[in-house]
């Protein structure tokens, strides 16, 4: 049996393509991918041979190590890379390779420059799979704000129902929000910077390289060609010290989870059976009850939560690392920031998934929906009659509020009461119907609806033109 982490702990991510492109074989081959292509950098500016550099190439596949073993030995120097170097340099002896191989691999750099550099690039594979499941629930959310842009429903505050607004606008918030987590997410995952400093980032050794070697390249050319070999950008100088990229890519993951977990929340309460609004769709194998066959429970609005309440303690770590980072490497602070960092990303990536399986194939029970709005009564529109009968009633508002507080405690309907206090030459019955209907009080919930259905064309423009 293997030593290995399945997710079987982890349900949010466990199965989907976080598990894949975030499990130790990933950041592995990341760290594998950087090495062999700072060889051929090399070898591109005469500094090895390309015959080396194939050497490099035919050793960096990680299948050909024993991750395990790989582990085992990662305490030894506190980071997998060094005994990594080790068994690579042994199998480019089992190889045979050419003389030089080994002193070519690894050359001027340090363990800092590959493993932040192999993040980089876990995390530029694991967002683009993230933003494909993200922009198709974003898709989801919008058909359901335009399909029901003018469906009432009741809108809660603080667990009670509150005023009437429409589902429309309550999808819409859900894809606002995603929106905004999604283009930011986009920024980052596109600036997402290769790290090369060397032991202290000064490039000292690669320097003193250089100045023996009859090589023309400079290092600034070098690190900007092994951006570019591994698609990642050039900040120009090592960001070692500098924890900004990972804060800022952290935080991008937290508020996707966060602006998931919203939805995923609220998906969780209309779900409930008393309330019935919504229902996950039914799939096969999915929700089901290991002693009560009868329910369906809502995994994936339930798994949505779940990450939203996890995400957090990770976000923070990164913060808290940065922030009591010392020196030019520091004493624990970046090793702290390597699991928080990958797990962020195995939560946003397996909440995209659950997120668009949910929004793409969620049920809205209209019914329902006017049925949980009718309970309130028309006491739900108590903020719009105190505002059009303050001036026919005797008492003004306050003794609106008296009449509202009287319907809610006897059982007597509003509408009764205000009938009885109001005349009809004051207010007809035709007015007060119109008073009294939920459908006439929905402010600028249509309009909200339709900016933010025009804002996500605009980035689902932005997104389809880049591909």
């Amino acid at each position: 049996m293997t030593n290995a982490d399945y997710g079987v702990l982890n349900p949010v991510w466990a199965g989907g393509a976080g598990a894949r492109l975030a499990d130790d074989a990933a950041f592995v081959q990341a760290m594998l991918d950087v090495e062999a292509a700072w060889v051929r950098v090399q070898a591109a500016a005469g500094l090895c041979t390309p015959a080396q550099a194939a050497a490099v190439d035919a050793v960096a596949r990680a299948e050909r190590y024993d991750l395990a073993e790989l582990a085992q030995r990662t305490p030894d120097g506190a980071n997998a890379l060094i005994p990594l170097l080790g068994m690579m340099r042994a199998r480019l002896a089992e190889d045979g390779a050419p003389a030089g191989s080994g002193a070519a691999l690894h050359r001027g750099a340090t363990s800092q420059d590959i493993i932040d550099t192999a993040l980089m690039l876990l995390l530029a594979r694991g967002t683009g799979a993230l933003l494909d499941r993200l922009r198709s629930a974003a898709t989801g959310l919008a058909t359901l704000a335009r399909e029901h842009e003018t469906t009432p429903c009741i809108a809660r505050s603080l667990t009670q129902h509150a005023l009437p607004t429409t589902f429309g606008w309550k999808a819409a918030s859900w894809l606002s929000a995603l929106v905004a987590a999604g283009r930011r997410l986009e920024e980052v995952a596109a600036a997402l910077p290769l790290q090369w400093g060397g032991a202290v980032g000064t490039l000292a050794s690669l320097e003193q390289f250089l100045s023996t070697s009859d090589s023309t390249a400079d290092s600034a050319q070098l690190a900007a060609r092994l951006a570019s070999e591994l698609q990642l950008a050039d900040p120009q100088v090592p960001w070692h010290t500098n924890r900004v990229p990972l804060l800022q890519t952290g935080a991008a993951l937290g508020a996707v989870i966060a602006a998931l977990g919203t939805f995923g929340t609220d998906v969780l309460t209309a779900s409930r059976p008393e309330i019935g609004e919504l229902s996950e769709p039914r799939e096969a194998g999915k929700g089901g009850s290991s002693a009560m066959p009868q329910k369906q429970n809502p995994v994936h609005s339930l798994l949505l939560r779940t990450a939203a309440l996890g995400a957090p303690g990770l976000v923070s770590t990164l913060f808290t690392a940065a922030g009591t980072a010392a020196d030019e490497r520091p004493d624990g602070g970046w090793h702290a920031e390597w699991p928080a960092l990958r797990e962020l990303l195995r939560l946003a990536a397996g909440a995209a998934e659950h997120a668009d399986v949910l929004a793409n194939g969620m049920v809205v029970n209209e019914p329902a929906l006017a049925r949980n709005l009718a309970l309130g009564g028309d006491a739900v529109l108590s903020e719009r009659i105190a505002t059009v009968l303050a001036p026919v009633i005797a008492g003004g508002k306050p003794a609106i509020q008296k009449l509202v507080l009287r319907s809610l405690t006897d059982g007597i309907g509003l509408r009764q009461l205000l009938r009885l206090e109001i005349s009809h030459a004051d207010l007809s019955d035709a007015q007060l119907d119109r008073l009294l209907d939920p459908a006439g009080y929905l402010g600028s919930a249509v309009r909200f609806t339709h900016t933010v259905l025009a804002d996500y064309a605009l980035w689902k423009e932005s997104w389809l033109s880049h591909n």
